[in-house]
C-alpha cells in the first residue's frame, strides 16, 4: 500500500492508511520501532502516535525508538516528537552495546563480492532481542527514506540492523561503507551496505512479522511535508520510496560551490557525530579549495556516547589514509570501527576547509580534531539571516542550507 502526493499528504489520509494497514490483523502484542528525535522531520512521530492510538485499546503496545548509537530520548523530546498521548513510560531504550542477540552471519564471500574485494570479513547480524521475541504478533518499523552516507538511502531494513542493531553490525556496516567510499553510495539504492542488509533481511528475519512504514519528506521551517507513505514488507515499496526521495531530496547543481554555510538545528544536532551530516551531504557540491562553515548552536560534544566521544577526541578527523593507519595501529579504534568510519566520513581529506562555529565547544577542542574554528557569535552575525540557496555576503557568493538531514547536494 502506498500514497504519493507532491504537495503533501493530509493528516486524514495518513490516518486512514494507518487504519487500513491494521485491518484484519488479530493482535495481542505489537512492537513499534520509530526513529528518534534526530529524525524530527521524518513524519515518523505523528505516524507512531497514529499507530498507538489505533492499537492501544486493542492490544499491548511497546515503543522502542531505533536509537542506533544515539543517546536516549528525553521526556521533552518524546513529547515533542510523539505527542502527549503516548506516555513516556511506554518508551523502551535500545542499548546497542548490551541488549542484542546474534541471529546470523553474512558470509565473507558475499561481503567481498559486493564490496569489490575491499572488505573480506564476515559480518555478524545482531538485533535487539525484542525483535525476535515470539510474543509480538506484529513489529512495525517506521522511518524516512532519504539519502544517507553509509547505506546510500536510509531506512527499510537499516532501521532494524543499525537503528536496533548491535555494535558488531553497526561497526562492520559503517566501515564497509567508508572503505567503499561515500561518494559512490550516497543517494543510491544498491550499495554494498544495502546488499548486506538485504542478505540479512532475507535470511534471518523471515520469521519476524515485520511491517515497514516508510516516508519521503521535506520540511518548510518547522512543518514536515510528507510526500510519500509506503506500507508493507516488500522491497518494491522501498524502491518506490527511493525513487521519490531521489526526486525531492536530491539537489543537482551546475557548478561546485566555493563557500557553503550549513545551519544545524540545536534541537536535533547536539554532537558532531550527528552534525557532520553537514559535511556528508554537501561534500559532492563543494569545490576543491572551498570552505564549509557549520553553524552549530546546539553541539556540545563529539560522540553520542562517552567512549565514542573519547575516541574522536583522541584521534580526530585525520583523513581516510591516516585513519586506516590508526585502525591498524590501535586496538581501541579497531574495536570501534563505526568511529573509524565516522572519522573518515567527517574529513574532506584536505580537499576543502571545514570550519565549525560551535556555541559550546572551545577553539582548542575544535582545532584538536582537525577542524578550523570560528566564534559562533561572529558566524551568526554573518550568516544567520540567509535564505536557502545562493546568497551574496560581503562581496562573495555563499550557498546556504538550513537543514542538511533531508537532502543531498551534488554537482
Amino acid at each position: 500500500m502506498y500514497l504519493k502526493n507532491d504537495g503533501g499528504i493530509d493528516m486524514q489520509s495518513l490516518y486512514r492508511a494507518v487504519e487500513k494497514s491494521l485491518e484484519d490483523k488479530k493482535l495481542k502484542k505489537v512492537l513499534i520501532l520509530p526513529p528518534d528525535y534526530t529524525r524530527m522531520y521524518s513524519g515518523a512521530g505523528i505516524l507512531t502516535q497514529m499507530y498507538y492510538d489505533c492499537l492501544k485499546d486493542r492490544c499491548t503496545v511497546d515503543i522502542m525508538p531505533a536509537l542506533g548509537t544515539h543517546e536516549p530520548m528525553t521526556r521533552q523530546e518524546c513529547a515533542a516528537f510523539f505527542g502527549e498521548s503516548i506516555p513516556f513510560e511506554k518508551i523502551i531504550v535500545h542499548n546497542w552495546r548490551n541488549d542484542v542477540v546474534k541471529i546470523g552471519e553474512v558470509p565473507s564471500e558475499f561481503v567481498s563480492k559486493v564490496s569489490d574485494g575491499l572488505v573480506r570479513d564476515s559480518i555478524d547480524v545482531e538485533v535487539n532481542r525484542r525483535i525476535t521475541d515470539k510474543s509480538y504478533d506484529l513489529v512495525i518499523s517506521i522511518g524516512q527514506v532519504v539519502p544517507h552516507e553509509v547505506v546510500g538511502m536510509a531506512n527499510y531494513s537499516k532501521n532494524i540492523f543499525v537503528g536496533c542493531g548491535g555494535s558488531s553490525m553497526i561497526n562492520s556496516s559503517h566501515m564497509l561503507g567508508a572503505f567503499y567510499g561515500m561518494e559512490r553510495v550516497m543517494g543510491r539504492d544498491f550499495s554494498p551496505v544495502r546488499r548486506v542488509f538485504d542478505y540479512a533481511e532475507q535470511h534471518f528475519l523471515k520469521d519476524v512479522p515485520l511491517m515497514y512504514v516508510l516516508t519521503v519528506t521535506t520540511n518548510t521551517a518547522d512543518k514536515t511535508n510528507i510526500h510519500g507513505l509506503f506500507i508493507g514488507r516488500s522491497r518494491e515499496l522501498f524502491e518506490m520510496a527511493v525513487e521519490q526521495s531521489q526526486k525531492v531530496n536530491l539537489t543537482k547543481v551546475e557548478a561546485p560551490f566555493k563557500k557553503v554555510v550549513v545551519n544545524l538545528d540545536p534541537r536535533e544536532f547536539k554532537s558532531t557525530w550527528l552534525g557532520n551530516k553537514a559535511i556528508y551531504r554537501t561534500r559532492m557540491a563543494i569545490a576543491n579549495g572551498g570552505e564549509l562553515i557549520i553553524l552549530a548552536p546546539g553541539v556540545k560534544k563529539f560522540g553520542e556516547d562517552a567512549e565514542n566521544d573519547r575516541l574522536i577526541r583522541k584521534y580526530g578527523y585525520a583523513g581516510r589514509e591516516r585513519v586506516l593507519e590508526l585502525v591498524k595501529e590501535n586496538d581501541d579504534l579497531r574495536q570501534n570501527l563505526s568511529v573509524a568510519a565516522h572519522l573518515i566520513h567527517g574529513s574532506s581529506d584536505g580537499r576543502f576547509k571545514i570550519t565549525y562555529a560551535a556555541k559550546y565547544l572551545s577553539e582548542r577542542e575544535i582545532t584538536s580534531v582537525n577542524y578550523a574554528y570560528m566564534q559562533y557569535e561572529r558566524a551568526y552575525e554573518l550568516y544567520a539571516n540567509l535564505k536557502n540557496g545562493m546568497n551574496h555576503v560581503n562581496g562573495e557568493q555563499v550557498y546556504y542550507i538550513d537543514n542538511p538531514a533531508l537532502g543531498l547536494w551534488t554537482v
